[in-house]
């Protein structure tokens, strides 16, 4: 019996290892294939829902490309804004961009045709006839959405509190309208990234920049609407230089968006060479740079007002970088300066940007990296 225990425990000792190793393997590869699933619906619900808001001219269409190819944003809708071309040829413009990026699943709307008060401005000169720096696309295999742009923007909004953030690219008059509608929806976004202004001078004239110029009052109601918007303005648009260099990059690799790309970058960095620039700004790419990654840019707080009956400085921005006001009181015939009053900042005004890391950011994307 003694040797029959020393013959047989063997036997089992080596049996055992062989089913525990055997069940090990198995634990471990379904481990990982829930690691691989809870990692990947991690990822999915980690991406920022934007609403793109946009006025599609040229710089438009870099700033859409980028935001559909990043996987850090979630693009849920694309309401349509006039401004750069007028409100029927951006939307055709913004159906065969979608179209072009096969992404005929995320609606797009019409939304105002004309701003608030004023007569609107175009800008064929600076964006090409067909405002896409003459680029042809095909006809669009999409939709229009039936839904009006401001109304398709509250009810994203209320279906998903604290979770949207919008980036307006154009005038602010599709988002001022959705405030004035529903003003409930101010404390349900998630964040407000615009491409607008300036506290360093304008493009337009001496004072304002071409989207807050476009529709000053819809500016001012987005700006005092009770969330904290952050303005990705010239202040950093302008040092933000696509060139030659980037555009080089750009022709080394193909497809029907990269091609497309490299042809609105190669006119828009022609144009800006005739006004002795070595590239075009980024101005509307670069807001959708700051919402994937918000650290391209440094940006204090401040409060903000645009101006909106100046003879010469109406669509300014007008930043107080101080934090506080004089409080003047009446005294008989004069005014007395009685102290300083706090002011709340309303903004988050972009003064510093990482302009190497956006401009490879944007080139590997509009890639497909």
């Amino acid at each position: 019996m003694k040797f029959r225990r020393q013959t047989i425990l063997p036997l089992q000792r080596s049996a055992r290892p062989q089913s525990s190793l055997t069940h090990f393997v198995a634990l471990l590869a379904f481990a990982l294939i829930v690691q691989a699933t809870l990692f990947g619906t991690s990822a999915a619900a980690a991406a920022k829902k934007i609403i793109f808001d946009t006025d599609p001219g040229s710089d438009d269409a870099m700033a859409l490309m980028l935001a559909l190819n990043s996987p850090e944003l979630d693009v849920r809708a694309i309401t349509v804004v006039p401004g750069n071309v007028t409100a029927s040829q951006g939307l055709e413009n913004a159906l065969k961009m979608v179209s072009l990026a096969q992404r005929c699943d995320i609606p797009v709307a019409a939304g105002a045709q004309h701003p608030l008060f004023q007569k609107l401005i175009t800008a064929e000169f600076w964006h090409g006839k067909n405002g896409l720096a003459n680029v042809e696309l095909p006809a669009s295999k999409c939709e229009v959405d039936a839904r009006f742009g401001p109304d398709l923007i509250i009810q994203l909004i209320h279906a998903s509190p604290h979770e949207i953030t919008l980036v307006p690219v154009g005038p602010l008059t599709n988002i001022a309208l959705a405030v004035l509608k529903d003003p409930s929806i101010v404390p349900l976004v998630k964040d407000v990234i615009i491409m607008g202004g300036s506290i360093k001078g304008g493009n337009v004239n001496a004072s304002a920049e071409a989207n807050i110029y476009n529709d000053p009052e819809a500016a001012q109601i987005v700006f005092q609407a009770g969330w904290t918007v952050t303005m990705v303005g010239l202040d950093v648009g302008d040092k933000t230089l696509l060139t030659h260099q980037y555009l080089d990059e750009l022709g080394k690799m193909h497809g029907p968006v990269n091609d497309f790309i490299h042809s609105v970058a190669a006119y828009l960095i022609d144009l800006s060479a005739q006004f002795n620039s070595p590239g075009t700004p980024m101005y509307d790419p670069l807001a959708v740079g700051v919402a994937i990654d918000a650290t391209l840019v440094k940006a204090p707080e401040m409060h903000v007002d645009v101006e909106t009956r100046g003879e010469f400085t109406r669509g300014e921005t007008v930043a107080n970088r101080q934090g506080y006001v004089e409080r003047n009181v009446l005294r008989g015939d004069r005014y007395v300066i009685e102290g300083a009053d706090k002011v709340v900042p309303n903004a988050k005004v972009c003064t510093e940007v990482d302009a190497a890391r956006f401009l490879k950011l944007f080139v590997s994307r509009i890639q497909g990296k």
